[in-house]
């Protein structure tokens, strides 16, 4: 099956505001299985709308649309919708009730323009937006599907995932997809293809196989598609076993989507605590942990040390290693570590110094060079890496190799390997 994604607005055209609503509907739709045909900006007109929903129909089995359908009069999606396929306006009672109760809690009164959120074409099939006040709308003409969501993201998204994908995989009696995620650290894409590339070349034929990198990981997706449930569950058992045997030094863990849901859940299965002190990731290893339910159950606190005086005054890094060794150095990483794990008396810690650039580098410390520590109250371990000179970019693989080595920490003292 083929669906089609059409972005409505100017604001999108002239990249006022960054379209992340096309990129996450193709990753949606893509992991359950639909294929996508063609992915549209347009602007918010009536001539556009239509033009473009008759490529989308004659190419994609399903059409999605988001955009257009606010209370304002630029907003014109629903009427457009409502010429195209012949029908007319009609109040959806469910729709306004929710909308009548959005307003209420909020103590705002409810205006006619607002209320006019709650008409819909009558031949389309309402999906309830139960985070907002725009309902999608599901459309049905000669056997192919249209489909119009509100362009805000969370809204989106959620009748993305409550509503359209479920409706679209039981009308087009797609069967079953199962999906199995596995992270990888420490080996690059290309080397990892190389290593598996026998294994990949006989993976059964019900099973597709995705490379998804991201700075200092990768991620394998497994999808597999058929009508036999315990034959796909199977297969993916079989497959990703025989993985572990050519490829498991590397294999840090399974369905999750970063090395941060790894440490998790890791801390919480063995009731550890961690704290963090950075200074190169500027807090972006403590954002990754708290962005994450049941953070508050292990995670105790971090300190961005910017600058040496903080670096001394709260880790009790000792000002002669600063002079002798500078910031940028093994023993001050070690010094950072041992000090917030200390004051903040956890179990783990991770530390972090170096130049995330682009400018500040040396010859002796060029941009880039960053020094990784990991401690427990029974060992200390720091990494030195060189990332380049892309500053977000090592950033993100500082965080993602913080996560590793702690991980590898986990393991070795509480699990043996």
């Amino acid at each position: 099956m083929k669906a089609c994604i059409i972005n409505i607005g100017d604001e999108l055209l002239i990249g006022q505001v960054v379209n992340t609503n096309a990129s996450w509907m193709s990753q949606q739709l893509v992991s359950n299985g639909i294929d996508i045909a063609r992915v549209i900006t347009i602007s918010d007109t009536a001539k556009e709308i239509e033009e473009n929903l008759n490529i989308g129909l004659s190419e994609a089995d399903a059409v999605i649309l988001t955009g257009g359908l606010g209370p304002t009069k630029d907003d014109i999606t629903k009427k457009t919708l409502c010429n195209y396929f012949g029908s007319k306006l009609i109040e959806d009672k469910a729709t306004f009730e929710i909308i009548s109760s959005i307003f209420e809690k909020r103590g705002y009164p409810m205006t006619d323009t607002n209320r006019a959120q709650a008409l819909v074409p009558e031949c389309c099939k309402v999906l309830l937006n139960k985070c907002g006040t725009a309902p999608g709308m599901w459309f049905e003409k000669d056997g192919k599907v249209v489909i119009s969501l509100p362009g805000v993201p969370f809204e989106m998204q959620y009748l993305m995932s409550e509503e359209v994908i479920p409706r679209l995989v039981k009308h087009f009696n797609m069967g079953y997809i199962l999906h199995k995620n596995i992270i990888f650290q420490g080996i690059g894409e290309s080397f990892l293809s190389d290593k598996i590339e026998d294994w990949e070349l006989n993976l059964p034929q019900t099973i597709k196989l995705a490379y998804l990198p991201k700075a200092g990981m990768v991620r394998l997706r497994l999808t597999a598609r058929g009508t036999e449930k315990e034959n796909l569950l199977s297969d993916i058992e079989s497959s990703v076993k025989s993985l572990y045997n050519i490829v498991g030094e590397y294999i840090l863990g399974e369905d999750v989507e970063s090395l941060a849901e790894i440490v998790s859940k890791k801390m919480r299965f063995y009731k550890k605590t961690l704290s963090v002190a950075e200074s190169c990731s500027g807090g972006a290893i403590a954002s990754s942990i708290t962005s994450l339910s049941g953070a508050s159950e292990y995670f105790k606190g971090g300190v961005i040390a910017y600058s040496n005086t903080i670096k001394e005054n709260m880790l009790g890094v000792s000002g002669d290693t600063l002079s002798k060794y500078g910031a940028v150095s093994e023993e001050t990483a070690k010094e950072m570590v041992l000090g917030v794990l200390s004051k903040m008396d956890t179990d783990y810690a991770i530390a972090t110094t170096g130049i995330a650039g682009p400018n500040g580098g040396t010859a002796e410390k060029p941009v880039g060079t960053v020094w990784i520590t990991v401690a427990s109250k029974n060992e200390v371990h720091t990494q030195k890496m060189a990332y380049g000179n892309d500053r977000l970019r090592t950033i993100e693989r500082t965080t993602n190799q913080a996560f590793s080595n702690l991980l590898k920490l986990i393991s070795k003292e509480l699990c043996g390997k």
